[in-house]
């Protein structure tokens, strides 16, 4: 979508809708002391690259934990993920609805979710097979579930390791 500023005509026309002599007038009920002062030193224009590449020099003058043993706890810890994951959530059908039960979407999650059931059936040797967890948290309450169904036991061992939330989340279940 190409930018289009306004014209001297669209803004006459706009400033005249609302009953105003110019634009300064818009901005009259600001008190003057928060305003912007006039004659600032800004520097020039900059094309796109430029800015990039000066981001890109800024930027490199911090740590990233990639580069850092990462102790910020609370489910923020060093993790691999396979590159594949990113190849496939930028797929299509997993990218325009937020839940897989609205019609646009659910169709590539359905069929993907039965393939990989079917597999994971398949190679385990096992009956069933569960993939279709909201997330992480979710996950851990469903494991957390089945433990407690396997063992009879009403009490399970979580680790001190595991994120705040996601214990709030099982103290829930």
């Amino acid at each position: 979508m190409a930018y289009q500023p306004h014209t001297d005509a669209d803004v006459e026309r706009m400033l005249a809708r609302l009953g105003l002599a110019d634009v300064d007038e818009l901005f009259a009920p600001i008190p003057a002391e928060l305003r912007a002062p006039a004659g600032l030193d800004l520097p020039r224009p900059h094309a796109e690259q430029e800015v990039a590449a000066e981001l890109t020099r800024l930027a490199a003058r911090n740590w990233s934990l990639d580069e850092l043993v990462c102790f910020l706890g609370a489910g923020v810890y060093d993790h691999y993920v396979p590159s594949v994951v990113w190849y496939l959530a930028g797929r299509g059908e997993f990218a325009t609805s937020y839940t897989p039960y609205q019609p646009e979407m659910s169709q590539g999650v359905l069929q993907t979710l039965f393939e990989y059931q079917t597999l994971i059936s398949e190679l385990t040797g096992l009956e069933v097979s569960n993939a279709s967890l909201y997330d992480g948290a979710s996950a851990v309450a469903e494991a957390a579930t089945m433990v407690v169904a396997a063992t009879g036991r009403n009490e399970i061992l979580v680790s001190a390791a595991v994120a705040p939330r996601v214990r709030e989340l099982l103290d829930t279940y």
